[in-house]
């Protein structure tokens, strides 16, 4: 089953197929995989890296997706490139004799993830070609909120303009119905400080994932309520102040940013419930 994906920024690894070069490993960030495949295997001049011009076919066999944004994707695809190097990694060992390219490279990624900063961030680990699939070893599983997928997937563009659309729709909306409804004033107050949110504050404000709560949170609130003490900036998951479902961060921005990905499944549940509230960059 193909996956569609919104607002997508992938760091990915591709393997060489080609006898002359079988073996052969390169790690590269896209935001569509189907469309850098292609460049890969056509050439530098449509868009290819250097280094892989001429020596296909490659295959794109493990991608991890789900970064907020290009600058946290790149870093990520940096430190992938150059573990020796990069101050996060280079206490790890370094690539053995006998070892394979690729094995190796899985080897540092499964540390990477389990690693500041990202080890925080709600990425997905996905295996486009199961043929190519690794296990992790017991003492470098991934975080338990990071997936682990299989099969193609469809980049989907966020329409900013239809958004946009939507947001003035909505403000509209939300004014005629503070006239009509005088207890709109508690469906708008922030659920952790309780303070009114208003309009221009829409942009600094999360609202739950589940379509039958109607939280709203300024997003500074929320963030100091997961993370409940912790001396990190960026929480990982935490229970909704309403209806007490668990929310995971990353999924939280992906929904302020326009993705609406697991919103069907989560009506689903809701509807299930008994009553609860429920790359190297693209131009090398």
């Amino acid at each position: 089953m193909v996956q569609e994906v919104e607002a997508f920024y992938g760091v990915y690894l591709l393997y060489n197929l080609n006898p002359k070069y079988k073996g052969r490993v390169y790690i590269g960030k896209t935001t569509d995989p189907n469309r850098r495949i292609h460049q890969h295997n056509t050439g530098a001049k449509a868009g290819g890296a250097w280094r892989t011009d001429g020596k296909g076919p490659w295959e794109m066999v493990l991608i991890i997706h789900g970064f907020p944004e290009a600058v946290s994707a790149l870093r990520f695809e940096w430190a992938w490139q150059h573990p020796k190097i990069s101050r996060r990694l280079r206490h790890l060992p370094g690539k053995r004799k006998t070892e394979k390219q690729y094995d190796f490279h899985f080897r540092i990624v499964s540390q990477m993830l389990r690693t500041a900063p990202w080890n925080r961030l709600s990425l997905t680990i996905r295996w486009l070609k199961q043929e190519f699939r690794q296990d992790f070893s017991p003492n470098a599983l991934p975080p338990i909120h990071m997936p682990v997928e299989y099969g193609p997937i469809i980049c989907k563009k966020v329409d900013v303009k239809k958004k946009k659309t939507k947001k003035r729709k909505d403000e509209d909306s939300d004014k005629s119905s503070q006239l009509e409804n005088v207890d709109i004033e508690l469906q708008k107050s922030c659920a952790v400080c309780s303070k009114w949110i208003t309009l221009k504050e829409q942009d600094i404000t999360l609202s739950c994932l589940y379509p039958v709560c109607n939280m709203i949170s300024h997003i500074v609130c929320l963030a100091k309520k997961f993370l409940t003490g912790d001396d990190h900036l960026i929480p990982i998951e935490g229970n909704c102040p309403w209806c007490s479902q668990t929310l995971l961060w990353g999924e939280l921005i992906r929904h302020k940013q326009g993705c609406l990905t697991n919103l069907l499944e989560l009506t689903e549940e809701c509807e299930k419930g008994s009553g609860d509230y429920l790359e190297e960059s693209e131009t090398d």
